[in-house]
């Protein structure tokens, strides 16, 4: 594992560790503060919490760029502006998706909390496959910007055309292989009904929600290859759709 993280990326396997452990306490901490009990966050509140993140995101550069280097830290700077932007569709969806499914307010945060545990796991592993494909063969750059200009001309010739997320591939998949209910929970993905475990709307919004993660990915990641090279910039500069 060492030698595949040192092929890809000057950063060392501990910053690596740190950095997804340390994720993964802030993300536990925006729970806890933002997350806990079931009311709805305010306007202020959530511009408050996106804050935090950006700031959090911006010192960790300051101190990546004094640390490796003021190239690796533009790209990782570029990188983070890159995918902020790119955030913004996803914005819109999950948003779509929320409304889709009747999730109320007070309990999307604990689906979003979920479905970026979810997104930076997949991320991580497609973005270090995707560099060590780089490192190999450095064609597949091109195959990368192939990805995008296909993506551009696939948005350019969409129609405004809607289509109902509850009955997207996955959930009629999943409602084929396990049992659901219409009716939420509180903020629970399964609930016991006549002795039955059944899945809930939550859970199958956060399914919905990695499954476009996962269609975005195709776009974002090779945008961010654009910008990097190194999988360690391109993976922490992901992270900024935390606090979107």
């Amino acid at each position: 594992m060492t030698s595949l993280i040192s092929d890809v990326s000057v950063a060392p396997t501990w910053l690596w560790i740190a950095f997804s452990l340390g994720v993964l306490l802030l993300l536990l901490v925006d729970l806890s503060l933002f997350g806990r009990g079931t009311h709805k966050l305010s306007r202020k509140t959530a511009l408050i919490e996106s804050g935090i993140w950006i700031t959090v995101a911006l010192c960790f550069n300051t101190w990546f760029w004094y640390s490796f280097g003021s190239e690796l830290g533009l790209e990782f700077l570029t990188g983070y502006l890159v995918e902020k932007s790119l955030s913004v569709d996803n914005l819109f969806v999950i948003l779509l998706i929320f409304s889709a499914f009747r999730i109320p307010g007070e309990y999307q945060h604990r689906v979003l909390f979920y479905g970026v545990l979810g997104a930076i796991i997949l991320r991580a592993f497609f973005i270090i496959l995707g560099a060590q494909l780089l490192h190999l063969f450095h064609w597949v750059l091109y195959v990368f910007g192939g990805i995008l200009v296909v993506t551009a001309i696939k948005f350019l010739l969409e129609t405004d055309k809607k289509s109902d997320v509850r009955e997207s591939w996955s959930v009629r998949i999943l409602k084929r292989i396990y049992p659901s209910t219409n009716s939420l929970s509180g903020n629970r993905f399964f609930v016991i009904e006549n002795g039955i475990r059944k899945a809930t709307p939550l859970f199958f919004a956060l399914v919905v929600i990695e499954m476009t993660d996962l269609i975005f990915a195709v776009d974002s990641i090779p945008a961010v290859f654009a910008v990097t090279q190194d999988a360690f910039v391109a993976f922490a500069s992901n992270y900024q759709f935390i606090g979107v």
